[in-house]
């Protein structure tokens, strides 16, 4: 297939690209390398996959020194112009689409980045689906929509009407206005409800990535809500293995659609993709600590605004539907993660 990633300088986007080169599809990826974060760690997710940071120009395509099959774009989500001429040129089978602004703490200071990348940047990106006979749209979503949300497992046939940042109100207006796109146009949407994703080339504003770099650098690290935190942690390869059963299986566009597709029939589905095993955050702590052979000063804190307690994944729709579940254990994952980080940044 020809698939469009977006956000292939980012975490999940870079990791998600190589599974797919590597398995023979055509990619482009996309992303405007934003300075979120470190634009160096992004830089080099790119330079991983053989594209050349000096070629980088906006809006213009570098080839893959390593990947005969893989091409890469910088370009602004909101720059609808561009967006669509190259989805006129490229003629996509498929788009998987995981660029967004991140981050819960980030949409107190700055909304507008939010409203820019995630609401107008997805719009942008199911209009030009839309046009372009696109056969089906993955995207990412968030663990976050859940929000203020008592019951647990977490169900993605839970309401999720009461949001506790600008983030997450994003996320689920992403899937409402691609609800509404599947129904109106029979477009195939699949939304990705990811947990606390975690690994190897991991975000450095994300609690792993903190943590190793301050207990490393014998500096205290934060620990919110005074450690009375639990999250859902899940590992980047169990994530990609579920974002790529979703691509290959979208949801079936109804043959027979006349433009009054009932909620039923609407190829539309929300998926969890999580380790469906909360993990205390102490223990989470503790962990990293055996790995590093170092004990972390810890700085406890109140909770932050926009955060939540606790998260935890029902994922028994993506186990029925594309029968797989995340299964990596946490402590394997901190220490692959660690040995990466040791190897980066060469500690």
């Amino acid at each position: 297939m020809k698939i469009l990633i977006t956000g292939t300088a980012g975490f999940i986007g870079f990791h998600l690209a190589n599974a797919l080169i590597k398995r023979g599809d055509e990619v482009i990826g996309l992303d405007n390398i934003n300075d979120y974060y470190d634009v160096n760690l992004k830089y080099a997710r790119l330079n991983e996959a053989g594209i050349d940071k000096e070629k980088i120009e906006y809006n213009e395509i570098v080839k893959s020194n390593k990947y005969p099959n893989y091409k890469f774009i910088k370009l602004n989500l909101e720059d609808k112009f561009n967006l669509f001429k190259l989805f006129e040129k490229e003629k996509f089978d498929k788009v998987c689409h995981l660029a967004a602004q991140a981050g819960v703490r980030y949409s107190l200071k700055n909304p507008d980045a939010y409203i820019n990348s995630n609401i107008i940047g997805h719009m942008n990106i199911l209009e030009a689906v839309r046009h372009n006979g696109v056969n089906a749209l993955a995207y990412a979503s968030s663990s976050s929509v859940y929000g203020l949300n008592k019951k647990q497992p977490f169900s993605t046939d839970d309401n999720v009407d009461h949001p506790v940042s600008l983030y997450a109100a994003t996320k689920k207006a992403d899937e409402l206005m691609s609800h509404t796109y599947s129904y109106l146009y029979n477009i195939p949407t699949t939304g990705l409800r990811f947990f606390t994703v975690y690994g190897p080339w991991g975000r450095p504003d994300m609690a792993l990535f903190k943590f190793v770099k301050n207990i490393l650098e014998d500096k205290p690290i934060d620990v919110y809500n005074y450690g009375e935190m639990k999250r859902d942690f899940t590992y980047i390869d169990d994530i990609i293995e579920g974002v790529v059963r979703v691509i290959d299986n979208p949801p079936k566009p109804k043959p027979d659609w006349d433009g009054r597709a009932s909620e039923s029939v609407a190829p539309y589905k929300v998926y969890n993709i999580g380790n469906g095993a909360p993990v205390k955050l102490m223990d989470f702590i503790e962990a990293i600590e055996e790995v590093l052979g170092k004990k972390a000063k810890k700085n406890l804190l109140p909770m932050q605004p926009g955060d939540v307690a606790s998260t935890w994944a029902n994922t028994s729709d993506l186990e029925k539907d594309l029968g797989y579940k995340p299964y990596t254990d946490v402590r394997e994952g901190i220490k692959n993660f660690v040995d990466w980080y040791r190897k980066f940044y060469d500690i």
